[in-house]
């Protein structure tokens, strides 16, 4: 894998910013290395989902400083819906539907 090449996830290619912050931190990177394409399409989902710039920044950095720190997945998320090789979970069904403020 050249610099250039740093592995997406499962659904999700590696976008430029997010590639380019990983590639800032040899850490970073040797960990992003480590995880499952699963994990890695979480923390891509992550990063791409968020409506604002600012917001989209902040994901980047976190997912920089989290990976680091340890982190395997974005906490506190509820994971891709992106995903069609698994039904949405009930779960996430749930939540999506408060989000869009239906009950």
């Amino acid at each position: 894998m050249t610099t250039k090449e740093i592995a997406g996830g499962v659904v999700h290619g590696m976008p430029a910013d997010l590639r380019k912050a990983l590639m800032s931190d040899g850490a970073a990177i040797e960990k992003w290395k480590s995880l499952t394409p699963l994990a890695r399409n979480e923390w891509i989902c992550w990063v791409i989902t968020v409506k604002q710039p600012e917001t989209r920044k902040n994901h980047i950095k976190r997912t920089v400083t989290e990976l680091i720190e340890g982190k395997r997945r974005p906490c506190c998320w509820i994971g891709c819906i992106h995903r069609t090789d698994k039904p949405i979970s009930p779960s996430v069904q749930w939540v999506l539907k408060r989000q869009l403020g239906s009950k």
